[in-house]
């Protein structure tokens, strides 16, 4: 186990360090820059180039045969990265760090709920669609999980807003809490918040502004745990050892959940640890619409005005807490499955 370990944080090594060299080189060919951003478009040459020297943007990319050869670019920059220092906003002159920090619970907020929705509905959904196979409800499910695929998320975050929360006024259109509450953050979550600081009023207003977009956020994944669901779970209803305990009388319950279910986890919690992403960036679009003040929203900030050091971070984290989920979604094969074994 510690040797699989090690190997795998090597290779999350290697992936963040690749991600780090395509994002740094990906910003910077974006039209425009940060020193135009910041002036805006009516701005002489002459001073988009004194603000370019400033920021220090004119220096080589990755190598200076002029001088000293590490005084570029991106050798400074990952100098600044191995100390956990991911520079400073180009406009506001916060560090990226304090950016990130502020920012990422109501991310978390966000896709955790997205992600229970996905699971409470797509998991059952699925394993009654694989034990009524061929029924009404295995058609209307694979159906609507197709539908759920195929529904972009821009598309379906306007629409719930517009109707539900605008045209029919059950749920917040937009925002994380009424302006009615003053909820000092303790842990960044705002449910948990309002019930830590006494103040379930909030807490409940707080979970009505979730409503929304944790669906929008969350009807992609719960298609995609539905019908991998449906289809692991039909695999292992057609295995001889279901078919034996079925045999001995076991009741159908327990040979479902105990026996079927479990066997045909492993599938499913890789696609829910490979959803850990596609949420991370779906909530770029979902945070923007629902204007929810995560690190979504806050990318898609920073990608208008060119700061490349926020996008470089913003990016970096996220890609570091995929490679943290997936390992940890390896890793729990070996409880869902004795036969694994890690060497």
């Amino acid at each position: 186990m510690l040797s699989y370990l090690l190997r795998r944080l090597g290779r999350t090594l290697l992936v963040m360090l690749g991600i780090s060299l395509l994002v740094f080189m990906f910003v910077r060919v974006i039209p425009g820059g940060p020193a135009t951003a910041i002036l805006g478009e009516r701005a002489t040459p002459e001073s988009v180039a004194a603000l370019t020297r400033q920021l220090g943007l004119d220096k080589p990319w990755f190598f200076n045969p002029g001088g000293d050869p590490l005084d570029a670019q991106y050798p400074k920059y990952m100098g600044d990265l191995l100390r956990g220092d991911l520079g400073k906003s180009f406009t506001s002159q916060i560090p990226v760090i304090d950016d990130i920090r502020a920012r990422f619970p109501a991310t978390v907020e966000l896709s955790v709920a997205a992600l229970l929705f996905a699971l409470l509905i797509g998991i059952p959904a699925g394993i009654l669609a694989a034990v009524r196979r061929n029924s009404l409800w295995d058609h209307l499910a694979t159906t609507i999980s197709l539908v759920g695929v195929s529904m972009p998320i821009f598309w379906l975050g306007l629409l719930l807003s517009y109707f539900f929360g605008v045209k029919l006024g059950w749920l917040p259109p937009s925002g994380r809490l009424g302006t009615e509450f003053d909820l000092q953050p303790l842990t960044g979550l705002n449910v948990i918040d309002g019930l830590l600081r006494g103040q379930p009023a909030a807490a409940w207003d707080a979970l009505r502004h979730l409503v929304l977009p944790a669906i929008a956020l969350g009807t992609i994944p719960l298609a995609i745990v539905a019908r991998i669901t449906r289809s692991s779970l039909l695999d292992v209803l057609g295995q001889d050892y279901v078919r034996t305990a079925r045999a001995k009388g076991l009741p159908a319950g327990p040979v479902l959940l105990k026996h079927a279910l479990r066997n045909a986890m492993l599938p499913i919690v890789t696609v829910v640890g490979l959803q850990v992403g596609a949420l991370l960036g779906g909530a770029v679009l979902t945070e923007t619409i629902f204007s929810w003040s995560g690190l979504g929203s806050w990318l898609y900030g920073a990608i208008s005005g060119r700061d490349f050091f926020l996008i470089q971070g913003g990016v970096i984290f996220i890609a570091l807490i995929v490679s943290v989920v997936n390992l940890l979604v390896d890793l729990s094969y070996a409880a869902l499955d004795p036969r694994i074994q890690y060497r």
